[in-house]
């Protein structure tokens, strides 16, 4: 059997060891919990005992969906869903998402981020997220809501939020009723 020379032994190796750092950072990184930096930037209002107002309005358990849902839904029937309530910082979703931030420091960033389009949601103290949106289907599709305003106006909030729970695949949404336009 020939011998291979030390380098190319060395590089396998090293490539090896590398991998399995890689895939180590990776597996320390997927099972982080709680809010990413959370010293970075405190709320600029409201803490998660005492919140500094609320968004939405308490639904109905027996009909967690608007009308207009219902309607809009296939053969009447929406996704399950749970009316519930949550206390969380109002972010834009994007930025804490890609950069990790939150916070006083970032509400400037977060309202015009969400002022053009970006998504809403909620960070709550154990470090879940929600995505938010207006419940009322039609009001919604059509823009006649104002839930963009208040999440604009309450960015970097800590509040309670009323709406209907939903998780798709591991995905939280919290649809708020209450804000369509008068």
């Amino acid at each position: 059997m020939a011998r291979q020379p030390i380098p190319q032994v060395f590089r396998k190796s090293a490539t090896a060891a590398i991998l399995l750092l890689v895939v180590a950072g990776l597996a320390g990184a997927a099972a982080t919990k709680g809010i990413l930096f959370p010293d970075w930037s405190k709320p600029t209002k409201g803490t998660y005992k005492a919140p500094e107002g609320e968004v939405g309005k308490k639904g109905s358990a027996e009909s967690p969906w608007s009308t207009t849902t219902v309607a809009s839904s296939i053969m009447g029937k929406p996704v399950e869903g749970k009316t519930t309530s949550v206390v969380g910082e109002i972010i834009d979703l994007s930025c804490y998402l890609q950069v990790g931030k939150h916070g006083d420091k970032h509400r400037d960033c977060g309202q015009k981020c969400v002022r053009n389009g970006q998504p809403v949601g909620l960070l709550t103290e154990d470090g879940s997220i929600y995505m938010l949106m207006d419940e009322e289907h039609d009001p919604r599709r059509d823009g006649l809501t104002e839930f963009r305003k208040q999440a604009i106006d309450m960015m970097a909030h800590i509040v309670t939020v009323h709406g209907t729970l939903t998780e798709v695949d591991g995905h939280k949404a919290l649809y708020v009723q209450g804000s369509v336009k008068k």
